[in-house]
C-alpha cells in the first residue's frame, strides 16, 4: 500500500477541514441542558425587587474546596555522607570515572583519589559489584564530618574512610580519602 503526504493548502485564518470518516465519531455528543439552568452555565440574574429575593432562601455557603489529590510526604534528602560514600564507591569500583569526582573534591583528594582508582582496589573480577554496607561518621567541627563506610563485595568486607568539609557555598566537598591498605606517598618522602 503506497502512502502519499500532502500538505493542505492553508489559508490564513481559515479552520481545519471537519472529520469526514462516519466510521468514528465527530467528537463529543451535544450536551442537552438541564431543566431549569441557563444553556450558558452562568448562574441565573434575577431582576425582583430586594424584597421578595429577602423571602427566598440564600444558598448556603460552600467552603472553598482543596485538591482532591493527597499530598506526597516530604522526601527526606539523603546525608552527605551517603551521597560521597556512593560516589566514591562507584570510583573506585570503575563504574565511574574519576574527573566525576572533580567538583566534589578539594585540595588533594582529589589527586589521593585519582592514585586509588588507578588501582581499581575495588574492582572485582568474579561479577559482585561491591555495595556500601554501612555509614558511621563523627562530626569534629560544625561544616566537617569524618566519615567510614564498611563496603561489601560478596564475602568480602573493605573499609573506606574520608573527610567532608562545607565550603562558603554550603556544598560539602570531599577533602580526604583512605582505603585500607597502601597508601599514597607522599611529596616529601622519596
Amino acid at each position: 500500500m503506497n502512502k502519499v503526504m500532502t500538505r493542505a493548502k492553508n489559508h490564513p485564518g481559515a479552520r481545519p477541514p471537519g472529520r469526514r470518516d462516519p466510521r468514528r465519531p465527530g467528537g463529543t455528543p451535544p450536551r442537552t441542558p438541564i431543566a431549569g439552568r441557563p444553556r450558558d452555565n452562568h448562574p441565573p440574574t434575577s431582576t425582583t425587587p430586594t424584597a421578595t429575593r429577602s423571602t427566598q432562601q440564600a444558598a448556603p455557603a460552600v467552603p472553598p474546596q482543596t485538591s482532591r489529590r493527597p499530598v506526597p510526604p516530604a522526601v527526606p534528602q539523603p546525608r552527605p555522607t551517603d551521597v560521597f560514600a556512593d560516589r566514591l564507591l562507584a570510583v573506585l569500583s570503575g563504574q565511574r570515572p574519576v574527573h566525576c569526582m572533580l567538583r566534589h573534591t578539594a585540595g588533594r583528594a582529589y589527586d589521593d583519589l585519582a592514585w586509588l582508582a588507578e588501582r581499581g582496589p575495588l574492582r572485582t573480577t568474579r561479577g559482585t559489584r561491591p555495595v556500601v554496607r554501612d555509614i558511621g561518621y563523627y562530626v569534629p567541627s560544625p561544616g566537617a564530618i569524618e566519615a567510614f563506610a564498611r563496603i561489601g563485595a560478596g564475602n568480602r568486607l573493605r573499609a573506606m574512610a574520608f573527610r567532608l568539609e562545607q565550603g562558603r557555598d554550603l556544598r560539602w566537598r570531599c577533602t580526604a580519602v583512605e582505603l585500607g591498605g597502601p597508601t599514597r606517598p607522599s611529596a616529601n618522602d622519596d
